[in-house]
C-alpha cells in the first residue's frame, strides 16, 4: 500500500495537468499548440536542460555511462521493432518511428523529476537530448525519406545540452541573477508540456484501436526490457537505471503524429497509437515505477 501511494503521488500531477489541457479544449477554449510548443522547445526546455546540468552534482562518469546506455537502448529498440514490423507486414514508414520514439519530454522529464528529484532530472535530460537528436535525424528520414542534420544543429535543445555539459565539466557558474532567470524560464516547461499533451490528445481521434492496443503493449514491454538490458550492461546505479527505463518506456510522442501528417504516412494509424499508448501509460508507467522504487 505504501508503494502504491508513493507511485500515485508521483504520477498524479502528470496526468492531472494533462487532463487540464484535455478539458480546456473540450470546453471550447482556444489553445494555440504551435505557439506554446515553439515557446517551450525554443526557450523553456533549453533553459530547463541547461540549469539542470549546471546545478547537477552527478558524477561525470555516471552521466557518460547513462549516455552510452541510452544510445544502446535506442539501438536495441530500433532493431527489435524493425524486425517486428517486417514480420507483421506493416509499413515501416508509418509504424517504426512512433514505436521507437517516446514522449520523453512531456512525460519523461516530469516523471523523472517527481520520482527522483533534481538528480533524476539530470539523468533524464541526457536521455531526452539523445532521443531529440535521433528523432530529428533518423526519425525524420524514416517518415520523409531524408534526414535533417542542419535542423538538429539549429535546435536550441542541442545547444543547451552541449553548453550545459561544458559548464558542468568545467565547474563554471553564472551570476546568481542569470541562473535565477533561467530557472524561472525553465520552470514553465513541465506544466506547459503536460497541458499541451492533454490538448493534443483532445484533438486526436484514435484509428483502428485493436492494432494500436497490441502495438502499444509491445512497445511498453520491448522498451522497458531494452532499457533494462542496456542499463545493466553499462552497470548503471539504481537511479540512472530507473530514469533510463522510464524515459525509454514513455508512450508514443504526439510529434510522431505531426510528422506522419506532414510527410504522408498513415496519420490515422499513428493517432491511434498516440491515444491508446498514452491511455495505457496510466497503467504501465505506475507499474514500472512501482517495480523500480
Amino acid at each position: 500500500m505504501a508503494i502504491f501511494i508513493t507511485v500515485l503521488q508521483i504520477v498524479a500531477p502528470v496526468f492531472l495537468l494533462a487532463m487540464i489541457g484535455f478539458a480546456w479544449v473540450r470546453l471550447g477554449f482556444e489553445y494555440r499548440v504551435q505557439f506554446v510548443t515553439r515557446l517551450t522547445m525554443t526557450i523553456s526546455v533549453p533553459a530547463l536542460i541547461f540549469t539542470a546540468l549546471v546545478k547537477t552534482e552527478i558524477d561525470r562518469g555516471a552521466l557518460l555511462a547513462t549516455f552510452w546506455a541510452a544510445c544502446a537502448a535506442y539501438a536495441i529498440v530500433t532493431v527489435v521493432f524493425f524486425v517486428s514490423i517486417k514480420l507483421g507486414r506493416l509499413e515501416v514508414k508509418t509504424f517504426l518511428a512512433p514505436l521507437i520514439f517516446g514522449n520523453t519530454g512531456n512525460l519523461g522529464l516530469p516523471l523523472a523529476l517527481f520520482a527522483f528529484g533534481e538528480v533524476g532530472l539530470g539523468y533524464a535530460v541526457v536521455v531526452f537530448a539523445i532521443m531529440a537528436v535521433y528523432s530529428f535525424t533518423f526519425g525524420i528520414w524514416l517518415v520523409a525519406g531524408s534526414g535533417s542534420l542542419t535542423r538538429v544543429i539549429k535546435e536550441p535543445i542541442l545547444g543547451a545540452t552541449l553548453l550545459g555539459a561544458v559548464f558542468m565539466y568545467q565547474g563554471w557558474d553564472l551570476p546568481i541573477w542569470t541562473m535565477n532567470t533561467l530557472e524561472l524560464i525553465g520552470q514553465m516547461a513541465i506544466p506547459l508540456m503536460l497541458i499541451t499533451l492533454g490538448v493534443a490528445l483532445a484533438r486526436l481521434s484514435a484509428g483502428r484501436v485493436g492494432r494500436a492496443f497490441g502495438l502499444s503493449i509491445l512497445k511498453a514491454v520491448v522498451c522497458a526490457g531494452s532499457a533494462w538490458m542496456a542499463g545493466v550492461y553499462f552497470e548503471l546505479e539504481p537511479i540512472p537505471l530507473a530514469v533510463l527505463i522510464v524515459q525509454v518506456s514513455t508512450p508514443v510522442a504526439v510529434t510522431s503524429y505531426l510528422l506522419a501528417e506532414k510527410y504522408g504516412a498513415d496519420a490515422d494509424q499513428v493517432a491511434g497509437l498516440v491515444v491508446v499508448s498514452t491511455l495505457l501509460s496510466v497503467v504501465t508507467l505506475p507499474l514500472i515505477l512501482g517495480f523500480l522504487i
